[in-house]
C-alpha cells in the first residue's frame, strides 16, 4: 500500500547493509518546490565483514530527491531518536565511556541567543550521545545523536559573550549538539572521549561507492557493467539537481576561508556549477572558480572527479554522446580536462574514472568524446600536482586539447616563443632554449627567471610554468584595480645562473650577451672595467689585467644613451646595457673613434650613435692613440 505523497520504501539486504531507498519509478529527480528537503534519501550503513553474502544487486539507486510534505516525514530529531531504545540511563552500562552534568544549548540557541543553556545528564556510549532530564533510571529522554564515523568534533572554545561557558559541538547527519561547562577541563575531558569513540567506529560507505565496487568487478564484462548503469541512474547524466554528495564527508566540517559552506553543502554547490557550466556563455571564469574551489577543499576533489564521470556518461547510460548537439554539452569533458591536468584522483575513483575513460573510447572511436577521453588518460599520468588552479589562457587551450604558448626573453635573441603543457617544468623550458641557441656545450649553467623590472627571481627546475603564467595573471589581475599599476608586468627570462667561464667566447656567439647581464646572487660579475684603445674596447674583471672580450670599433652597429646613467652598444645581433655614472664621458670616447673611417666601416656610413653629446676629435684627448687607451669600472652591466 503506498504511503502519502506516493513514495514506496524499498528495504533490501544487501553486503550485511540496509538501503532506504525512494522511488519514483522513473528514476528521474523530481520536485514539488517545498523549500523543506532532505538532505539525502538514503541512509548509510557500515559495510559487512569480509566473507558476507551476496546476492545480485536488484535494487535501483535513484538520484537524492525532495520529499514530500513535512507531515509525511520524521523530523531530524525524532529520525535519531528511533534509532535508540527509549529507556533510562543505566549507570552500569558497560558501553558509557563518560557521563556527567553539563549544560546544553537550546536547539536553535544560535540564532535564539537570548535562551539560556539548560542543565541536563550526558552520557556518552560507543554508539551515541544521550541527553537525560536527570541521572535516576526513570529520567526523561531529550534526545539522542547516533554517532558515526561522519560525526565530527569542534572545540572546546569559550564564548564569553553569549554564556561564559566552554563549549564543545558534535555535528550528526541532521543536526548538532553543544555541550557546555564551565571548566575548560571538563570540556576537554568530554571533545577527547568523543573523537576517540568517533575514530573507533568503522567507515561508512554511501551507495555510490558501492556501484563503484561492482562496476570494478564486473570491469571484464562489459554487459555487466552496462546493465548496473542502466539500472542506477545514479552514475548517469542527469538535468536534475543532487541534493547529497556521492562520497562520504564529514558532517557540519567548516571549510577554510571566507565564503565557503560546510563540506556537504559545498559538494551540491559544485553540482550546480556543472550544470551551469552547459549555458555558461563565458565558460572559463566559471571553470577556473570549480577548480579554485577544488584546491582550496581537497576533500571535494574525488567528489568532483566522481560527478564529472558522472555527467559525462550519457543520459542512456555509458558510454554515449552527449544528450544535445549543442556544443556547451561538452563543457563537462572540457572541466575534465582541466580537472585531469590539475589534480590527482584517489585510488578507487581512478579506478573507476579510468574504466569510464576506456569504455569510451571503446564505444566511440572516431568521436570527439574519444580524443578528449585519450588526452585525459595520458594527463591522469604525468599530473603530480599543481600548485595553482589553470589561468584563463591555459583553460581555454586545454578545452581544445591544445598546447600553451608562452614567450620567454632571451638576451640577444629577443622574445622566444615556447609550446608548453600543463606538466612542462622551468628547466624543461631552460633547456630548450639552450639547445636552440646553440649553448649546448657551453660550460656555463642557465635558469629559467621570473622578472619585472628590477625584481627578479630564479624558478626552481622542477617550477610548473603554468603555475608562474597563472600567477602572473593573478598578480596582473590585482594590480588592475590599484590608482597607480606599475608600467611593466611580470615576463619570464632565460638568464645566467651557473658557474662564470668566458673564455673562448666568439663575439658571434649567442652566449656573449649572457656575460654581461645583471645577475644579483649568481656567477656573473657584478661589475666590469671597461677600457677604451685606439682599434677596440675590452671589458675585464677589476683588477685583472687580462680582458674578458675585446670588441673593435668597426663591429659596433650602434650606440645611445638610454638615461642618465645607461648606454646601450649594439655589437651585431647582440646589444649589451651599460650603467655607469660616467657614461657621458665613456659615449665621448666611443663616438671619437667611431667618427674615424675603418676597414669594416666605410667613411661614406653615417655614425651609429644617437642621442650623443658634442663630440671632440680625436688629437684633444690625448693618449687615445695607444692601444690601452682610457679605462673605468662600470658598476654594472646588463642585456
Amino acid at each position: 500500500m503506498p504511503l502519502p505523497g506516493g513514495l514506496w520504501w524499498l528495504l533490501c539486504c544487501r553486503r550485511g547493509f540496509t538501503l532506504l531507498h525512494r522511488d519514483y519509478g522513473d528514476g528521474e529527480l523530481s520536485g514539488d518546490g517545498d523549500e523543506d528537503e532532505d538532505e539525502e534519501t538514503f541512509e548509510l550503513r557500515t559495510p559487512s565483514p569480509a566473507g558476507g553474502g551476496r546476492g545480485p544487486l536488484d535494487v535501483t539507486l535513484t538520484q537524492p530527491v525532495r520529499s514530500g510534505p513535512v507531515s509525511d516525514r520524521l523530523q531530524s530529531w525524532e529520525e535519531t531518536r528511533s534509532l535508540i531504545p527509549e529507556k533510562g540511563p543505566s549507570e552500569d552500562d558497560p558501553d558509557v565511556v563518560v557521563k556527567g552534568w553539563l549544560y546544553r544549548e537550546p536547539r536553535g540557541g544560535g540564532a535564539r541567543p537570548w535562551l539560556p543553556p539548560r542543565r541536563a545528564w550526558f552520557l556518552l556510549t560507543r554508539d551515541s550521545l544521550d541527553q537525560f532530564s536527570s541521572s535516576g533510571k526513570g529520567a526523561r529522554r531529550l534526545g539522542s545523536l547516533v554517532l558515526t564515523s561522519l560525526c565530527s568534533v569542534t572545540g572546546p572554545e569559550r564564548r564569553p559573550k553569549e554564556t561564559g561557558l566552554w563549549s564543545v559541538t558534535v555535528s550528526g547527519r541532521k543536526h548538532s549538539v553543544r555541550l557546555c561547562s564551565p571548566r575548560q577541563a571538563e570540556a576537554e575531558r568530554w571533545g577527547v572521549a568523543l573523537r576517540e569513540v568517533i575514530a573507533s567506529k568503522a567507515p561508512l560507505e554511501t551507495p555510490t561507492q558501492l556501484l563503484l565496487r561492482d562496476i570494478q568487478e564486473s570491469c571484464g564484462d562489459p554487459e555487466a557493467v552496462a546493465l548496473i548503469y542502466r539500472r542506477n541512474p545514479i552514475l548517469r547524466h542527469t538535468s536534475g539537481a543532487l541534493y547529497a554528495p556521492l562520497l562520504p564527508l564529514p558532517y557540519g566540517v567548516s571549510a577554510p576561508g571566507p565564503g565557503y559552506a560546510p563540506l556537504r553543502e559545498e559538494a551540491v554547490r559544485l553540482f550546480l556549477a556543472l550544470q551551469a557550466l552547459e549555458g555558461a556563455r563565458r565558460p572559463g571564469p566559471l571553470m577556473q572558480g570549480v577548480l579554485q574551489t577544488c584546491r582550496d577543499l581537497p576533500a571535494l576533489r574525488d567528489e568532483l572527479f566522481l560527478q564529472l564521470a558522472k555527467q559525462t556518461s550519457g543520459p542512456a547510460g555509458p558510454p554515449g554522446p552527449p544528450a544535445t548537439q549543442d556544443p556547451a554539452a561538452l563543457r563537462y569533458w572540457q572541466l575534465l580536462t582541466c580537472m585531469s591536468c590539475t589534480f590527482r584522483p584517489g585510488g578507487p575513483v581512478r579506478g573507476h574514472l579510468l574504466g569510464h575513460l576506456e569504455r569510451t573510447e571503446q564505444a566511440l572511436p572516431d568521436s570527439e568524446l574519444a580524443e578528449y577521453a585519450r588526452f585525459i588518460r595520458k594527463a591522469l599520468g604525468r599530473t603530480r600536482g599543481r600548485e595553482l588552479v589553470p589561468s584563463l589562457a591555459e583553460i581555454s587551450a586545454l578545452s581544445r586539447r591544445q598546447e600553451l604558448l608562452c614567450t620567454v626573453h632571451c638576451p640577444g635573441a629577443g622574445a622566444c616563443p615556447v609550446s608548453i603543457d600543463s606538466h612542462t617544468t622551468a628547466g624543461e623550458v631552460a633547456r630548450e632554449l639552450v639547445g636552440r641557441l646553440g649553448l649546448t656545450r657551453s660550460r656555463n649553467a642557465f635558469a629559467l627567471y621570473e622578472q619585472r623590472g628590477a625584481q627578479e627571481r630564479a624558478l626552481a627546475g622542477g617550477t610548473l610554468v603554468a603555475d608562474v603564467l597563472t600567477r602572473f595573471e593573478n598578480l596582473a589581475a590585482e594590480e588592475a584595480g590599484l590608482e597607480d599599476p606599475p608600467d611593466s608586468g611580470w615576463r619570464l627570462c632565460l638568464r645566467l645562473h651557473g658557474p662564470l667561464h668566458p673564455e673562448g667566447l666568439s663575439p658571434d656567439g649567442h652566449e656573449l650577451p649572457f656575460l654581461f647581464e645583471q645577475e644579483p646572487g649568481g656567477g656573473a660579475p657584478q661589475k666590469l672595467c671597461l677600457g677604451l684603445g685606439a682599434k677596440a674596447m675590452s671589458l675585464s674583471r677589476p683588477g685583472e689585467t687580462q680582458p674578458v672580450h675585446s670588441v673593435s670599433y668597426g663591429r659596433v652597429a650602434a650606440c645611445q644613451l638610454m638615461g642618465p646613467h645607461t648606454l646601450a652598444l649594439r655589437v651585431g645581433e647582440s646589444q649589451l646595457l651599460l650603467q655607469s655614472p660616467q657614461v657621458e664621458e665613456i659615449m665621448q670616447l666611443v663616438n671619437a673613434y667611431l667618427a674615424n673611417p675603418s676597414p669594416e666601416r666605410p667613411s661614406s656610413s653615417p655614425p651609429p650613435c644617437q642621442d650623443l653629446p658634442d663630440t671632440f676629435p680625436p688629437s684633444q684627448h690625448p693618449g687615445l692613440d695607444e692601444p690601452q687607451g682610457q679605462s673605468g669600472c662600470l658598476g654594472q652591466l646588463q642585456d
